[in-house]
């Protein structure tokens, strides 16, 4: 298979991890300003709680395999954010759920995309020979 083909499975798992990745970038502002903390946080404080979200979108939409791989951890991160929401804030359950869910799409689909594409274009760790001394 050359570099430009990807199998269908490679390409639902991109569109799903873009999806993923593009709601949640919409869905955790619109948090935030729906529900503003309490006491409210000053808004150069809240756009830094958003600049880990933003940088893998370079790669994320170019279908970068490594960067579908680490951007995982921080997806990690914003779901503990959001499932900490979701279990204190009874009254946004709701918006949670969805937050929670998209991060959870993200997170899925960039692992499995890594993995396919990784094997098409032969990237990966490299196993050690097993060398016997006779």
């Amino acid at each position: 298979m050359s570099q430009n083909t990807m199998a269908a499975n490679t390409r639902r798992c991109l569109l799903a991890a873009r999806f993923g990745y593009l709601a949640s970038l919409t869905l955790i502002p619109l948090w935030m300003w729906l529900y503003p903390a309490q006491p409210s946080y000053s808004l150069g404080f809240q756009l830094l709680l958003l600049l880990p979200l933003l940088s893998p979108a370079a790669g994320l939409l170019c279908g970068k395999p490594y960067t579908h791989a680490w951007s995982g951890f921080i997806a990690s991160l914003y779901l503990l954010w959001g499932l900490t929401g979701w279990w204190v804030h009874s009254d946004q359950r709701v918006m949670a759920s969805l937050v929670v869910a998209t991060l959870l799409l993200w997170l899925l689909a960039s692992t499995y995309y890594a993995r396919y594409r990784g094997r098409e274009l032969g990237l990966g760790l490299k196993k050690h020979k097993e060398t016997t001394i006779s």
